[in-house]
């Protein structure tokens, strides 16, 4: 059987895998010619990266079967993704990345994501530019340096700043035509950092694969840019001292389902956590950092540990403190919520969500919403600066042509 047919392969089996899988059928030829044999298991399980599909990437400009009017947050696939790979030889360094075909990847059962949750992941957007050609990233290097951050503690390596970046722009390059058109929406990233190779006892996996996936996305909450409504749970905790809350580790995310769905059931949009020693102080909404502002003073949560240093909240952070705001990083408690005259949530997906409503112990305590609000201003400069709407002068924006 040649190994580089994978027509060859039993008609079964491409029926199986479908015609964009080719690439896992020369897999299973190179394993069966191996000695696998006819019916039996490959020798040895190992992650398998895609291969390169060498289709000429000159696609239209745009994407015609979306509805860009009506784009919600959701997964719409696209042409290519980005694929490297480090393994024990490599030192811990990542020596070579590929665009390939979107499509699925193959992992040991015993890869180390799998079995011991050993994986990192980002969230950025590409916007297009407005009256010319090419497309603007917000602050690449940070969710750069956040991964690298994240890795340290998760005992994984991690690709350099400039080959973050690099592959990030490929990734958009080759999915250029669904990026949507000015004012619609976002080309949304999702760097994936990932101990792909096989390992049984606990411990860092052998081998590891950074991975960059797009979508194009609209508003991440169903309200749109319309106020959302929160709950504070204090039963569930996203995160403890000494664990890794203030890393973007894939373990954060799974433990909040439960809450969330069961605040979404009673029509909340979402929850709300409280710290998990003293059950007061407030932490973050499950995808995204909080603000609380009363007067001339805002107040969001220190990030000591079990905060996710979001990117968006250092951006806003920042844009306050140039309007005049003083800004505190410190404990905010539920009093200090409840008292407050606004309350806003920030993050890549959501940028800068206006709370209406928290509830807390079945009492609901509404805040100031609209557009006179800091939450408004903040979310109109901040994406004029993504957007390419507005001079940056703070050098947050990265050109890829």
């Amino acid at each position: 059987m040649a190994a580089s047919s994978p027509m060859a392969l039993p008609a079964a089996m491409r029926s199986i895998f479908g015609a964009r899988s080719n690439r896992v059928l020369l897999l299973a030829a190179r394993d069966l010619q191996a000695g696998g044999g006819g019916g039996s298991c490959p020798r040895r399980w190992q992650s398998s990266l895609p291969q390169l599909d060498h289709t000429d990437r000159s696609d239209e400009e745009s994407c015609g079967e979306i509805d860009w009017d009506n784009l919600g947050f959701g997964l719409t696939p696209t042409d290519y993704m980005y694929v490297m790979r480090s393994s024990p030889e490599d030192l811990g360094g990542f020596p070579r990345g590929e665009l390939c075909r979107y499509g699925n990847i193959e992992l040991s059962p015993s890869s180390g994501v799998l079995n011991y949750a050993q994986g990192l992941f980002e969230g950025m957007k590409a916007y297009r530019r407005p009256g010319r050609a090419g497309y603007t990233l917000f602050r690449p290097e940070e969710n750069a340096r956040r991964m690298q951050h994240g890795a340290e503690r998760m005992c994984m390596p991690a690709p350099s700043v400039d080959q973050f970046v690099r592959a990030v722009k490929e990734t958009v390059l080759a999915n250029r035509r669904w990026v949507p058109p000015q004012g619609k929406g976002a080309l949304y990233l999702r760097p994936l950092l990932m101990g792909s190779g096989p390992i049984l006892g606990l411990a860092p996996a052998p081998e590891y694969t950074f991975l960059i996936y797009a979508a194009p996305v609209g508003n991440y909450f169903k309200e749109g840019l319309a106020p959302i409504n929160l709950v504070v749970d204090d039963e569930f905790h996203r995160a403890m001292p000494g664990g890794t809350g203030g890393v973007k580790t894939i373990a954060n995310y799974a433990p909040v389902l439960r809450a969330q769905l069961d605040a979404k059931s009673k029509g909340f949009t979402d929850v709300l956590y409280l710290d998990s020693v003293h059950k007061r102080y407030l932490e973050e909404v499950s995808s995204c950092n909080v603000f609380v502002v009363k007067g001339g003073v805002v107040a969001t949560p220190a990030t000591m540990g079990t905060i996710l240093p979001g990117i968006t909240r250092k951006s806003v952070i920042e844009l306050a403190r140039d309007r005049g705001y003083k800004v505190e990083e410190r404990l905010v408690s539920i009093d200090d919520l409840i008292d407050a005259d606004e309350v806003f949530c920030t993050g890549t997906a959501v940028v800068v969500a206006p709370v209406s409503t928290v509830t807390y112990k079945g009492q609901r305590h509404a805040f100031r919403t609209g557009s006179d609000t800091l939450a408004q201003e903040l979310y109109t400069t901040l994406t004029s600066i993504q957007m390419g709407l507005t001079e940056d002068n703070k050098g947050w924006t990265v050109a890829v042509d």
